[in-house]
């Protein structure tokens, strides 16, 4: 591959003049966004790529242009008419008490909590299931604007100490610290530079992963190569921590430990890209036990359950793509000695959990969830019915606990949290939200629409009850379709506000999400990825059909792969809707793989170094699509230190949209700062988000409020 690029001037800015319908939508100045000359060559094709001093996001120049577009777009959002009213009662909406689903570890329990809108939930403790909840950790205290989020949790099996990671401004970077349970003091331990790593005690210690520290001003763009698992005492410094596994030989792959409740059995997965893994299983009760190999391939899926002395319980889809659960017995390992004990059905085995004795199974049928207990031998012995069409979530049980707590959800309602007692066989409403906005008024239902190629793909559409399907409905389309990821039936807050004002609310559930299991994972995956445009396009148009909305009416939306979705599309089909707001999206599919983690989603993109799938990646890569052409009003959205997604995709795509749109529709980008790829972003940033996003598209789809 071939490189040029000389060393660019500063940015300036010109008027660009427009004639359009929407005042909003006159003399949009936007930044004239220098181009450079670099070229790359791919097996003979040159491409160009001008704006690729982009990349490097925390230059002065890259700064700069990152104020004057936020300047433009927030000058735009703020003629808006209705943004502060939007604003105002997103926060009214948020503004409900949220609980999560309970868990237990020694005498306490502990869950989620927050008193409405504030920035973090906070970790609560109680003493028994009767004791009243205490706060053991609020996130808030951590920072002034709530941009320190909490990561991720490990509690010791004594419940002595809590192992926490914290996130700064979103970026998958994380530290952690140690605090003693029962006193509430945090330990001096700080650990640093630790990214896609569990916490998994042992004693009075706990194993995590770890990459080296990265070259100074290169945190948030360079590559994760050689990851390492380490074992930390408390109470001692993290130079001393005790190297565990390595694997020098393949640099780029992942790794991360478990270990059971018991304490007895340390597994070790390794990964190749988001799908597919390794394990490794160790007998920690010998010190010259070895790591015993369940799986030294990558198709596959394998993951511990549970174990009863040297026989491992494991969800696997091999040979299973709707996933089973099998037993290994450590001591003759081989793949002939692995009975089923759940076998593969019809459904998707999305998980199981462990509960007294019994197994908690979750499937989920035609995208919609389904709870059963089983035996330990793997026969069904009744179903858990919440009710509804929704989707069962966190479920969480104990071996020395006869009660199973979950959260089941709906599009209409946030999620209630239900109790489950084996011994009696009854559930019951533990906790539920109440919440200004009237659940009762709208209702969802599944169609089954034909995609392009004749295969038939559910979706969900939620409205008022008994909306005229006239096509005059503002509709708001929504998708991801990918990495055998499900998009079930969920309550999002900031959509209430749509559904208050008219309009349609649909989920597509596409090809390479993971709702029908592997096969169908595959069947969105690399040279396949254009089965997933077709699926998305095909929902658009099935609700144009069946008069839920027109063009003119329908906006469409997606965050990460979900806004490559968005980019393709758009690029693909600009006739297609009003409205684009491709989010924190991979937006430059021959480069993706050159930044921080992005090389692990080659499994579903491909690589642009293999010459078959560069041919695929650029008949779709959204940057490398965009042609002189008009395209509808979009938002693109991203954060400036998102270093999953890095922002540069976002920067790059939307400079190339802002040069090439033919149309008067405006083509804005909204650089949140101090944020990253989304999660653990704080509440007042989630709601100044949705406000913007609901207000540009109210706007360009004419609606009012």
């Amino acid at each position: 591959m071939k490189s040029t690029f000389p060393v660019l001037a500063f940015i300036s800015l010109i008027a660009a003049s427009c004639n359009t319908k929407s005042p909003l939508n006159t003399h949009i100045t936007y930044p004239k966004t220098v181009k450079g000359n670099q070229t790359d060559t791919y097996f003979g094709t040159v491409i160009a790529d001008p704006y690729r001093w982009l990349e490097n996001d925390r230059s002065a120049e890259t700064e700069a242009w990152v104020k004057e577009e936020n300047k433009v777009t927030y000058d735009y959002l703020s003629t808006i008419p209705f943004r502060e009213k939007i604003r105002e009662r997103l926060k009214k909406i948020w503004s409900f008490e949220k609980n999560g689903a309970l868990f237990k570890k020694g005498n306490y329990y502990f869950n989620y909590h927050n008193t409405g809108t504030q920035n973090q939930s906070v970790l609560q403790i109680r003493q028994g299931l009767s004791g009243a909840p205490r706060p053991l950790l609020d996130p808030n205290t951590l920072s002034s604007d709530g941009t320190v989020s909490l990561a991720g949790i490990g509690i010791s099996h004594d419940a002595k100490y809590l192992a926490y990671s914290t996130s700064k401004a979103g970026s998958d970077w994380e530290d952690i610290q140690i605090l003693e349970i029962t006193s509430g003091k945090v330990l001096a331990d700080h650990l640093r530079w630790v990214k896609f790593s569990n916490i998994a005690w042992k004693g009075d210690g706990f194993y995590y992963s770890r990459f080296d520290e990265p070259a100074k001003g290169a945190e948030l763009t360079a590559k994760n190569l050689n990851h390492k698992i380490y074992f930390h005492r408390a109470g001692t410094e993290q130079d001393q921590d005790q190297l565990i596994y390595e694997d020098k030989e393949h640099p780029k792959r992942t790794l991360e430990a478990d270990v059971t409740d018991d304490e007895t059995l340390l597994s070790v997965s390794s990964g190749e890209s988001t799908s597919g893994n390794s394990l490794h299983i160790k007998d920690l009760t010998r010190n010259d036990a070895p790591f015993v190999s369940v799986s030294e391939r990558f198709e596959d899926e394998y993951h511990v359950i549970d174990h009863d002395k040297a026989v491992v319980y494991i969800l696997t889809n091999n040979k299973a793509p709707k996933y089973k659960l099998i037993s290994v017995d450590l001591n003759k390992p081989g793949p002939e000695n692995r009975p089923d004990v759940i076998p593969q059905t019809d459904d998707l085995l999305e998980g199981v959990s462990v509960a007294g004795t019994k197994f908690i199974t979750r499937y989920l049928k035609d995208v919609t969830s389904r709870l059963f207990v089983c035996s330990r031998d793997g026969k069904t012995e009744n179903e858990v019915k919440p009710g509804g069409l929704g989707m069962i979530d966190n479920v969480f049980g104990n071996k020395d606990d006869s009660l199973v707590f979950f959260a089941f959800t709906t599009f209409t309602a946030p999620p209630a949290i239900y109790k489950y007692n084996l011994n009696t066989a009854t559930v019951q409403v533990y906790s539920k939200p109440e919440i200004d906005f009237k659940s009762d008024d709208y209702e969802t239902k599944q169609v089954f629409y034909p995609s392009k190629d004749g295969t038939p793909i559910p979706m969900f559409i939620t409205c008022k009850k008994g909306i005229k399907l006239d096509g005059s409905n503002p509709a708001f389309l929504f998708g991801y379709g990918g990495f055998n990821v499900s998009y079930s039936p969920e309550f999002r807050i900031d959509r209430a506000i749509f559904l208050e004002n008219g309009g349609v609310y649909a989920v597509a559930n596409m090809r390479g999400g993971g709702e029908y299991g592997e096969e169908w994972h595959k069947a969105g995956t690399k040279c396949n990825k254009q089965n997933v445009f077709d699926d998305f396009i095909a929902a658009a148009q099935y609700l144009v059909k069946e008069k839920y909305t027109t063009p003119e009416k329908l906006a469409i939306h997606g965050r990460s792969n979900g806004g490559l979705l968005i980019g393709a599309v758009m690029t693909q089909r600009p006739d297609l809707a009003k409205v684009a707001l491709p989010t924190v999206g991979v937006l430059d599919m021959l480069r993706y793989h050159l930044f921080t983690i992005g090389r692990a989603w080659a499994g579903d993109y491909g690589l642009s170094d293999n010459q078959e799938e560069f041919n695929c990646l650029l008949k779709y890569s959204p940057l490398h699509n965009i042609k002189a052409v008009a395209y509808p009003a979009t938002l693109v959205l991203t954060g400036d230190h998102d270093d999953r997604v890095v922002p540069a995709h976002s920067f790059k795509f939307a400079a190339t949209l802002q040069e090439k749109n033919t149309s008067d529709q405006p083509t804005l980008i909204r650089i949140d700062v101090n944020a990253g790829h989304g999660g653990g972003k704080p509440t007042s940033k989630q709601i100044d988000e949705f406000a913007d996003m609901w207000s540009f598209t109210f706007y360009n789809l004419g609606m009012s409020y």
